[in-house]
């Protein structure tokens, strides 16, 4: 299947190399890829990830990495990645728009 990343998603990357990237550039870099590669690695098996807790919606899963929730859901013909967060905290419903 096909990893397919969201607006939403993409801003929330954005926002993350960018809050470690105030210590160490290079350090934030290697962090965001490492969690984009381990992102990617839901296609082989997509439902490997829980049911988000939050919204008990069967396709609608996530995966942690560290301490970031990656939160996706099950297409027909693709696996779209929602967003991306601290695993601290709980999904806000304005964080898993499609687009």
């Amino acid at each position: 299947m096909k990893i397919r990343w969201t607006k939403e998603a993409l801003t929330r990357l954005l926002e993350v190399e960018t809050y470690i990237a105030e210590d160490n550039p290079a350090v934030a870099i290697d962090f965001v890829d490492s969690l984009i590669s381990y992102a990617e690695k839901i296609a082989e098996n997509p439902e490997r990830g829980r049911v988000v807790p939050e919204l008990s919606v069967k396709s609608i899963r996530e995966v942690i990495y560290k301490n970031y929730r990656i939160v996706y859901i099950l297409q027909e013909e693709s696996i779209d990645i929602l967003t991306v967060f601290e695993s601290h905290r709980k999904l806000r419903d304005n964080e898993i728009n499609q687009e």
